[in-house]
């Protein structure tokens, strides 16, 4: 199978987990779980949410990041990966001047 965000339509979630500004994001989903580009502009922010079902991976593409996780303050850039296991707490937000684009997967809990 193979995904092409370059042919999907952008969706745009403004304050996404009461986030500020614009998450833009392209993805798939089906029974086993969720694969998404995800963009946030600077000044956008993801907020603060638990995976209660589900862990998250994202391994970012461009730009720089500042994540909340669990409390403790972390600055990711390209190349690198965030990990969020299930029954823990992350937020993302772009304080850059350049967009933040980044790849993830949520896998369904069984």
């Amino acid at each position: 199978m193979i995904i092409d965000f370059s042919k999907m339509e952008e969706t745009v979630s403004p304050n996404f987990f009461g986030g500020e500004g614009e998450y833009r994001s392209r993805m798939t989903v089906d029974e086993m779980g969720k694969i998404v580009q995800g963009r946030l502009v600077p000044g956008a922010s993801i907020g603060l949410h638990t995976h209660e079902t589900n862990c998250e991976v994202m391994y970012f593409l461009e730009g720089e990041a500042t994540v909340l996780y669990d409390g403790e303050e972390l600055t990711l850039s390209a190349g690198q990966v965030h990990y969020c296991p299930k029954g823990h707490s992350h937020t993302i937000r772009n304080d850059g001047e350049a967009d933040v684009v980044f790849f993830a997967v949520l896998p369904n809990s069984p």
